[in-house]
């Protein structure tokens, strides 16, 4: 089947199936590096996220990516937990405290139909969906049964099982994972995941392999590829020089990279010294002459 801007790359029949045997996992939860193994029906593992879906929000959302946001806003829909546990996180009233509502893939489905209809936005922006990825399944297969015909992006903290990306392999558009450090003692100190570069290194590798660089239509708006995030920490330039290296070196050179400034201490930040103040500007610039002394693609 050839490609075209928010059509599957898959028939029904193989994305049913994909449905399936993901839908394995809400038996025994390996659906991240984590591998908790957790019956999610009757137990929750380390993200808390049970068998049924939780959404907290959404709708239009214009503080994306300028490619990914258009005249419409970037259709969000903010799941509830997170298989993650980062000290500085913005949003911990839904990572952390789980903050949403219990809804099922059919109604799931409905809101990404609205997105599309009703608001008119210019994609499908999944966030923080790692634990929820059968029933996300389940709903795009009902919606584009429907007519939904949006690219559908994957927002991730990048803390991602490749055998999962594999189920969504001709499913998902454009993948947009966070890569937050590049050594094993951030990882552990600030997200509980000591494993975090490892992991989302091969991650990063196979979303690379499925779409690669990112690409844009006449418009200016992505329709598939990879674009990565990185937040810049507060005496974090050498973590930074990390990820961008790594970027540099193991991805398409047209991979966008979104190199962010906007770290304030939240949730448990406090309780670390060294990342209880705002990033500083000269840091900031550092980091930004380094990315572009490699000669990386970046967003506007």
């Amino acid at each position: 089947m050839v490609h075209q801007p928010g059509y599957l790359l898959l028939d029904r029949k193989e994305l049913k199936e994909r449905v399936e045997v993901a839908n394995r996992h809400l038996t025994e939860c390996r659906l991240c590096p984590r591998e908790c193994g957790t019956g999610r029906a009757s137990g929750k593992g380390f993200c808390q996220a049970g068998a049924e879906l939780k959404v907290s929000s959404f709708g239009p959302h214009f503080g994306e990516e300028s490619e990914l946001v258009g005249r419409r806003g970037s259709g969000t829909i903010f799941f509830a937990h997170c298989n993650l546990r980062c000290v500085y996180c913005q949003n911990y009233e839904l990572s952390f405290g789980g903050e949403g509502s219990v809804c099922t893939s059919e109604q799931l489905a409905a809101m990404m139909l609205i997105i599309q209809d009703q608001y008119g936005c210019t994609n499908i922006n999944l966030v923080t969906p790692t634990h929820y990825v059968p029933q996300i399944l389940e709903a795009v297969y009902l919606a584009t049964g429907k007519g939904l015909r949006l690219p559908i992006v994957y927002n991730c903290g990048g803390y991602e099982s490749v055998e999962t990306l594999k189920l969504l392999e001709g499913i998902v558009d454009i993948y947009m994972p966070d890569l937050k450090y590049s050594s094993e003692k951030w990882g552990r100190d600030y997200s509980q995941a000591a494993d975090y570069f490892a992991n989302v290194r091969l991650a990063l590798l196979e979303m690379d392999r499925q779409v690669g660089g990112l690409k844009l239509d006449d418009q200016g708006l992505a329709y598939r590829g990879l674009l990565v995030r990185h937040l810049v920490l507060p005496g974090g330039l050498e973590e930074t020089k990390g990820v961008l290296d790594f970027i540099k070196e193991e991805l398409t050179p047209d991979t966008l990279v979104n190199l962010m400034d906007q770290y304030y201490p939240s949730n448990r930040a406090f309780a670390y010294p060294e990342l209880s103040r705002r990033l500083t500007e000269k840091e900031f610039s550092e980091a930004l002459s380094y990315a572009k002394e490699l000669g990386l693609r970046l967003a506007r």
